[in-house]
Formats: structure tokens, sequence, C-alpha cells
């Protein structure tokens, strides 16, 4: 989103050369084996590679087993296993999709002499690329997957589902398990249904959905669930009642194909009718669990599953009440919510029993290729993307009936709890100060590994009893008007107080507790995040995040930086960045900062609680040059150590200069 307003201002986008990863393609999929489950194997092997502010390109003969579609899987997948982009030759698949799609000839004939005359249309015999290093996948190797309980790169063979469930729930906390006492591994508790009474133990699956994401844009897959909720149905087998489903594709075609396939009744008869288009389980939008459900987990302390066809599972993203969360193939989501719990091999155990009063088991309902193919061939059209797309503007007869007030500036209301004119250019010079030293800073927050954007910035719910929901109860937002974070997106005041706003993020500071908590140091007072960065702020303290490897994995969002800014945070300093997030934190004014290898925190033997300084930041200073921290400790002894400014190139130097991208444009169009 940063780097987007910049360069609607005008700002070119700068980037280093990056590495380029080549995944060399061989094999055939076996029967069975959706796009899902081989872009969650190349998830963990790209993350086990190491791809971070690298691009990778897909080359080698097993593309021509993969449709346009299932490269888009892949593709899409990129900053989950943590490249800058993912990316596929054109050819011929190319241009089957956009005859697919219902473009015109003309466009696909210009497509096709355009890119042949570049050089840039794979043809049989081209060269292969020189990449910096190459992963080699054959798609042969690949099985069915899941990916969980908190990331998207731990994928976990089907086959393995029960067992590395029952290892997670007594796994530590640091290697993404709940940690677990073996007494409280038997828990259940009653839910009291309509339908009657059933008893929840850990592993049940309170959600299931089927979501918007880039796997509900493939025919393939969506299909295969459609064909398997149909195979369900005609056995006599019902989702388990405790079970929340939901089916929200990213497009209005997906309905058609599936209306005209015939399938929409069977999905609709296993709980999958359509709830919507857009964006819904995956970035916590599932909305809130039955009752029942609600309060048995909560009475049992469960470590209740959702399992989703979406990209990104990290923890308190999907739903605050749901700790383990797996992403699976569309047919894998339905198959789940028949089962109605994680801890079961599908591979063995049965769903259920049919009416016939047999087990069925998931090997009996899941459809062949050749199966889906037919259905798609009967079902997809050119025809339904031209219909559907040809009137987009006009279309949506509610958004056009939306007034609108025609002019220049936009026009802030002071009662809108939605949108607020943020402070970013309060106090703005004609020309930025010099930077220099940040002296005095304290710690606002201690984190491990891992942590990611939905933990600096949760898209999801918004708790009463947190800092941004105790501000909306203020403002007379009753708790069921409340929306989410993702919607309010366009209010400061709200995305401020819900900065390291997660349920489940740990802070150090506070070992053996989890939420938005820190302590005010030196008093040691415990307090929200929020609370505390005011204080520091009234006090005139600067601020200091430290965090572990892999610091800002996970979704795009500029709230994770612009929150972090906000607060107060002058500089962040983490053993490892995701690309995305460090560009932002740069973006924002905000010094990332990097351990040298090896080193933390641990290693200095500090815990936190000292007075930083940050020494030998200057107008002049260097792309990625040393700097000098000193942390000082309350006996007054003090430990220095050196680490590397992660202000990669000449011009973030100017951005953090300027505090930032966004008043570097603005002193740019000034000036103009």
């Amino acid at each position: 989103g940063i780097e987007a307003e910049a360069a609607m201002l005008g700002q070119p986008y700068y980037m280093l050369a990056p590495e380029v990863v080549g995944v060399e393609v061989t094999g055939r999929p076996a029967d069975g084996v959706t796009a899902t489950d081989i872009v969650l194997h190349v998830t963990q092997a790209l993350r086990q590679h190491g791809v971070v502010n690298k691009f990778v390109e897909y080359y080698g003969p097993g593309l021509a087993a993969m449709s346009a579609q299932d490269r888009t899987t892949l593709g899409n997948m990129a900053p989950e296993y943590g490249a800058t982009m993912g990316f596929f030759p054109t050819d011929a698949k190319t241009l089957d999709y956009l005859r697919l799609t219902g473009r015109p000839k003309s466009q696909i004939d210009l497509v096709e002499r355009y890119l042949k005359e570049q050089g840039l249309f794979l043809t049989a015999g081209a060269p292969t690329p020189e990449y910096s290093s190459v992963v080699k996948l054959d798609l042969g190797t690949v099985e069915a997957n899941l990916a969980g309980p908190k990331r998207p790169q731990d994928r976990v063979p089907l086959r393995e589902m029960k067992a590395a469930f029952a290892r997670s729930l007594t796994a530590p906390v640091a290697e993404r398990g709940f940690a677990m006492q073996q007494q409280e591994l038997g828990r259940t508790a009653k839910a009291r249904l309509p339908s009657g009474e059933t008893s929840l133990g850990h592993g049940a699956v309170v959600i299931a959905a089927i979501t918007s994401c880039t796997n509900t844009s493939n025919p393939h897959v969506l299909i295969g669930a459609g064909l398997l909720a149909k195979k369900a149905v005609e056995r006599g087998l019902k989702v388990k009642p405790h079970v929340k489903t939901s089916l929200a594709p990213g497009s209005r075609v997906v309905t058609d194909y599936l209306d005209k396939a015939g399938l929409s009744p069977y999905l609709a008869q296993v709980g999958f009718a359509t709830v919507g288009y857009g964006c819904t389980t995956c970035i916590g939008n599932s909305g809130p669990l039955p009752e029942p459900v609600s309060q048995a987990v909560k009475e049992g302390d469960l470590v209740a599953a959702a399992v989703l066809s979406g990209n990104r599972n990290f923890e308190g993203r999907i739903s605050p009440q749901v700790k383990a969360n797996y992403l699976a193939s569309p047919p894998l989501v339905v198959a789940y919510a028949l089962a109605g719990s994680v801890d079961m091999d599908l591979t063995r155990e049965p769903l259920g029993t049919g009416r016939d009063g047999k087990p069925v088991y998931l090997k009996e309902l899941w459809p062949s290729n050749a199966e889906i193919e037919s259905a798609l061939k009967r079902a997809l059209t050119p025809e339904m993307y031209a219909t559907r797309y040809g009137n987009v503007f006009e279309g949506n007869a509610m958004w056009n009936d939306v007034r609108i007030e025609v002019s220049e500036l936009f026009n802030w209301q002071r009662d809108s709890t939605y949108i607020q004119e943020p402070p970013y250019f309060d106090g703005l010079k004609p020309r930025p100060d010099p930077v220099g030293d940040i002296r005095g800073m304290r710690v606002l927050g201690l984190f491990g590994d891992s942590v990611t954007t939905d933990h600096i910035s949760p898209a999801g719910t918004i708790q009463a009893d947190s800092a941004a929901g105790k501000y909306l109860l203020n403002l007379d937002v009753s708790q069921g008007q409340f929306n989410n974070f993702g919607a309010r997106r366009g209010n400061d005041r709200v995305m401020a107080r819900g900065t390291f706003g997660s349920l489940r993020i740990k802070n150090m500071l506070l070992p053996g507790t989890e939420g938005s908590l820190t302590l005010h140091l030196p008093d040691g007072e415990k307090m929200s995040i929020y609370d505390a960065a005011m204080r520091y702020k009234q006090e005139g303290v600067p601020l200091l995040v430290i965090g572990g490897k892999e610091y800002g994995t996970g979704s795009s969002r500029d709230w994770a930086a612009k929150g972090t800014a906000l607060l107060g945070v002058r500089a962040v300093l983490t053993e490892s960045y995701e690309r995305i997030h460090r560009n932002n934190l740069v973006g924002m004014g905000v010094i990332p900062l990097q351990f040298k290898e090896g080193e933390n925190l641990r290693r200095f033997g500090l815990t936190g609680r000292e007075v930083f300084d940050v020494q030998g930041i200057s107008d002049e200073m260097k792309p990625g040059c040393e700097i000098k921290v000193v942390a000082r400790k309350d006996d007054g002894g003090t430990v220095t150590f050196a680490v590397k400014s992660r202000i990669d190139t000449k011009v973030e130097v100017d951005y953090y200069r300027q505090g930032g991208i966004l008043p570097a444009v603005l002193r740019q169009l000034l000036r103009a």
C-alpha cells in the first residue's frame, strides 16, 4: 500500500536488482493431486531454500502438465514462500487461458505476435536461462498436503495429519506448538446445538471455508470440491453440526460453472452455499462461531481447528477462538467439514457412516482428474467470462447508486469512525531536519521468530476489551457494529490502537502471556501496548521494537508499518526481515536494523529492559552501513554491539531522511 501510494503520486519504484531462483519443474502430478498440494509443497521447499528479496521463475518440461490457473496458484503464493514474485514464462497455455476467459481473437493474436517478436514466448528447444540457484520440483513426488497449524510453509502430508496434530499439542510455542501438558490432552466440552448435544475435543473443526484466494480462482479444484460434495450427499453424509462452513468465490463465474455443472445444490447440502464474493475467512471475516460452539471451546480451553483453502493461516488471523489453522485444497476442506476433526487420519479412517450403515472413506469420494476434466468441458465456457466482465463497471446497481461529492479535496467528516484524516503530514516543514542518533529508547515489544504482519496489524476481529474496541465503544459504536480492522483501515485512531494487537502475539517482556501487553519501563507497570506507547510519547521517550527471524512475514499490510510509526517506534531491530515490511518501515520513516549473523539480544546477555542508543545515523550514511547500538543497564553497565542498517538503497536513505515516502513526495510536489 505504501509503495502504491507513492507510485500514484508519480514516484518511481526503486529496488535492488534481485537474484533469480529457478524452479525446475519435471514430471506429472499423480491422479488426485491438486494445484494446492503442489503450492504447499513448493512453499515449504522455497522457504527452506531461502528466496526473500529474490525472484522465482518456474521452468522445465513439467510446465506442460500445468494449466495457467495452476501456475497462477503457485505465483500468487510468492509472499508465503518469501519471494518478491513467482512467475512463469508465457507459452501456448497462456493463450489457452486468454481464449477460455473470452478475450477477443484480435487481442490474443496481438499478444502472441508481440511475445514472439520480443523473444518472450516459450517454444520447444528454447535454451534454459541462467539462474542464481536452482530448486528441483518433480511433480510426481507431490502428495495430498495441508499446511499448519500456524504457518503456510509448515507442510503436513495428509497421511501424517493425525500424528502431526498430536505432536503440535505438546510442542513448545517456539516450535509453533501449543505447549500443553499431558493431563490437558484429553479435555472435552459439550456443545448444545439445535441438532442435539455433541462432545468437542482438541482438533474439532469449527470452521471449514472455501475462500476467495487463488485456490478459488482455479476451476479444477472448485469442480473437484463440488464432485466430492455430490458423492458425499449421494452416500448420505452430512457435515458435522459444530462446523461453520462457507463458500466465498473470488468471481461470479465460479457460481456460473458450478451451477451449469449441477454441483451447486450438492455443495449447499453439505453447507457450502455461496455466502458472498471476496475476502472472507482467509482474512478473518468468518464471523463469530455459533454461541454453543464458542462456549464449548472457551469452557474446555480447546485447541479448535479451521481448515480453509486460503493462502494464510497465521495464528490469530482466522478467528480469535481458533488456535490451529490449516490450509488445504477445496476438496479437502469439504472432507474435513464432513469428518469434523483434524485429529483423524483421513487416508485410513472413515469420514462418517452412509445411509446404508457402512463407513464412507475419502478415497471413495475423491474425484479423478478425468471426472473433473469432463465436468469442466461441459460447464466452463468463454461466454461466462464475457457476460460477467463485459459490463463490470455498470453491473453493480448498489455501488453505482452511492452518492458522491465531486470535489478536488476530500470532505473529511470528524464524526466518522471509518475514515479520518491521518496525521502523516502534521507539522511537516518545507525541508526536513537533519537526522541523527536516536538516544534513550525503551523497548515497546520484544518478540521471537516469525512475527507476521497479522501479529503487528491484525485485519480481523476487533475485541471489545482491546484498545481499539474501547475507543469505538466510547464513540457509541456497539460491538455488533465494530466490523473489523480491515474495514476500518481508513481510521488511524482505530488502526494505531490495533497495532501489535493480535490475541496471539507474545511479548517476551512479559513471558508466559500473549496478547497486546507490555511493560512500561522503568516502573514495570503492565499495560496495553497502545497505552504504554502513549505514555512514552507524553514522556518524550522514543521506542524500539526487537524481533527474531523472518520479522514481518505474511500480507503486505501497510498498516503494520504505519501503525508502528504512529506508536512512536523509531527503530526496529531483528535477525531478519521479510522484504515488503522492511521496505514499508523505511517508507514510514522507521529505521530497520539487523543483527549480525548468529547474534541476537540473548547473545549479549540483554533482557530488553535496558535503555538503548542507536549511533551512526546521519544524512550522509551509506546504504547497508554499520550502526552502533549501546544498551545501558539499570546497574550502570553498558553493552555495545554493531548492527547493519537495512536501508538498502540511496533512494531509501533519502526517504528515511525525509521522514518517509509520503513526506518526500509532498515536498517534491511543493517544489514543482
